[in-house]
């Protein structure tokens, strides 16, 4: 037998005799660990709000000096509203005046479409709310006007984050230590573990998204996290 077959079978050998053990410290691994995954969830009361206030009117093609005229007229009168709600001047953000052409069937210019909106943000969400009430009284004084958006948000977020991922890995151990109780089993520490998303949805709602999901559309939240962990068997 030649120097290159003999070398060539021993090679093969360790391969087989090394990959043997690999796969049996892979498998012993996997039988000395339990992966599972934790949740956890609260409610919350959102701490901040904003709303935007849209304005829009239609003029004729010839009367376009006229129109940007009544949209500043009309901003006048949205802004009064929320003066006498409470909201200083500095707190309003207005926008530029927006305009789009109206053409008619033969594409000649008949008129524009003005716009403008108005938004503000505060810690007051109850007076953002009852602002986003009267702003339809505008309209009794001619004024085009809607409620454009009005969105809460919960600012202390990120702390929260923090805290529910420790219930949430709490959670997966008392999982995992259910789970060994039937082999006789014990949990030990935690091997590796990855959070998941935030979720923040309205109350009872179940609209998650892998990608995370923030309801901004209710006062009132559940915010969960999920954690994924391994943990050592004993």
């Amino acid at each position: 037998m030649s120097s290159a077959i003999v070398t060539g079978a021993a090679l093969m050998l360790a391969a087989a005799v090394f990959g043997g053990f690999y796969y049996y410290a892979q498998s012993s691994a996997a039988k000395d660990a339990l992966a599972v995954t934790g949740s956890a969830k609260t409610h919350v009361t959102s701490d901040r709000a904003k709303i935007v206030i849209a304005l829009a009117k239609t003029v004729p093609a010839d009367k376009l000096a006229a129109g940007y005229a009544g949209v500043s007229h009309d901003l006048a009168l949205a802004e009064g509203l929320l003066k006498t709600s409470g909201i200083a001047s500095a707190d309003m953000l207005e926008s530029v005046v927006s305009m789009n052409q109206v053409y008619d069937q033969s594409n000649n210019i008949t008129g524009y479409q003005l716009g403008q909106t108005v938004t503000v943000q505060s810690d007051d969400v109850a007076k953002l709310t009852a602002i986003s009430k009267k702003v339809p009284t505008l309209a009794d004084q001619g004024v085009v006007v809607s409620v454009q958006s009005l969105e809460y948000y919960y600012s202390k977020l990120p702390d929260l984050r923090d805290s529910l991922l420790t219930q949430a890995v709490e959670d997966a151990k008392a999982r995992a230590e259910k789970i060994a109780q039937g082999s006789g089993r014990r949990v030990g520490s935690v091997q590796a573990a990855s959070s998941g998303v935030v979720q923040v949805m309205a109350p009872n709602s179940v609209d998650v998204s892998d990608y995370g999901s923030y309801d901004t559309s209710s006062i009132e939240k559940d915010v969960m996290v999920t954690v994924k962990a391994s943990f050592r068997l004993q």
